[in-house]
């Protein structure tokens, strides 16, 4: 398989950092939301209304652990790329069909070797694999 050209390069580098922006920009409105839930659980006129805020803020706090995480996976894909790694699979090591990294720019595996992973480390997955 053919290495990725510095044109499809350049437009992966794009997308992760379009991502990394977005995912910036969620992080800020969820940490600004929370302050405003907790400022309602604090104000709830009953125990319904206080267990919602709650749920609130732990939806709130799970989103944003979510979105830390993805931007740490954006971190070591840009890591990747500088040290000229990027695009093969930590397991076989051969090439990540583009398509893959176009659809995933993050992915550490091509998908054969993602489905193993998974398979084989249900608990370190904890829902979505990158």
């Amino acid at each position: 398989m053919e290495k990725l050209t510095q044109e499809k390069l350049q437009h992966i580098e794009r997308l992760l950092d379009e991502r990394e922006k977005s995912l910036r920009d969620d992080i800020r409105r969820e940490v600004d939301l929370k302050d405003n839930y907790a400022q309602i659980a604090t104000e709830a006129p009953d125990t319904g209304d206080a267990s919602f805020a709650d749920l609130s803020v732990d939806l709130g706090n799970a989103a944003v652990m979510r979105d830390l995480a993805e931007l740490r996976a954006i971190e070591a894909a840009c890591v990747r790329i500088k040290n000229g790694v990027y695009g093969e699979c930590l397991e076989c090591g051969y090439e990540i069909p583009y398509a893959r990294l176009c659809a995933q720019p993050t992915a550490e595996r091509c998908a054969p070797c993602q489905d193993i992973y998974e398979k084989t480390h249900a608990d370190a997955i904890k829902g979505s694999s990158m």
